[in-house]
């Protein structure tokens, strides 16, 4: 059973909105129920304000049902009966180093397991907050992922560029610059790249270009690195991302601990 606090709140971490936060927020059921039994596999901690910030409860999933959700209760009764008369509960928490945020209303009295427990529907839409301030990969040498870009040359014709990929994160990559004397500056922006994730699946999407800079490599050579951002990367190919996020680093630590 999840701990409930009492303690009154000044005031609710305000929810992120906007087109500028569109890329990352998921509305379709399939894509918020693969993060609501993410929450509940890892026993995410979920803090739910409700009454305007006056009240807030921890709570964790105890039940990710096709078409609702069950919550522990906590140990204050008078804290769980404020939460079953309130309208909606603004709910923040993380999930393998991303923030998500939600809404659930309505929620009523059940049963679970012999104990009194929350049920409400599944929220209508999930904020997942993966950023640039968030984890960025380093993408595995032994197979590495390579983005093809499409860039435009002055005489009409397209360079088809074949980016290594050196990191990877839910607000873009470091890839290899094209060759000297193509078109790659600050600031373009390259639709339709494409990046194969091994054993997940392919991301189509638009890239713009934030920074470049020159690296020494061991061999004495020079090369030019770039910093591209993904641009209103859609909700479904953002998943693909921290899913290869994630399979990557399970990968890794099991490695370490002698299981790969």
């Amino acid at each position: 059973m999840a701990n409930t606090t009492t303690t009154s709140i000044a005031q609710p971490p305000t929810i992120l909105e906007g087109s500028e936060y569109d890329q990352f927020m998921l509305r379709t059921p399939a894509e918020i129920l693969v993060v609501m039994r993410g929450l509940y596999s890892h026993v995410c901690q979920i803090t739910a304000f409700f009454n305007e910030g006056s009240d807030m409860l921890i709570t964790t999933l105890a039940v990710v049902a096709d078409d609702h959700l069950i919550l522990d209760f906590g140990p204050s009764s008078e804290m769980n009966r404020k939460a079953l008369l309130a309208e909606k509960h603004f709910c923040v928490t993380t999930l393998e180093k991303v923030r998500v945020q939600f809404i659930l209303r309505g929620f009523t009295m059940v049963e679970h397991d012999g104990r009194p427990s929350f049920r409400c529907a599944l929220p209508a839409e999930v904020l997942r907050l993966q950023r640039r301030e968030y984890y960025r990969l380093t993408t595995p040498i032994a197979r590495p992922l390579k983005c093809m870009v499409t860039i435009p040359l002055p005489d009409g014709s397209l360079h088809g560029h074949e980016a290594h990929v050196f990191d990877i994160s839910g607000g873009g990559l470091g890839i290899s610059a094209p060759p000297e004397g193509i078109p790659f500056d600050i600031d373009n922006v390259f639709p339709d790249c494409h990046i194969e994730l091994p054993e997940v699946g392919s991301i189509t999407g638009k890239l713009k270009v934030k920074s470049l800079f020159d690296i020494n490599l061991r061999n004495g050579m020079r090369v030019r690195r770039a910093g591209c951002e993904f641009v209103k990367l859609p909700g479904p190919m953002m998943t693909l991302v921290q899913r290869y996020i994630i399979k990557v680093e399970r990968e890794r630590k099991a490695r370490e601990l002698g299981m790969g």
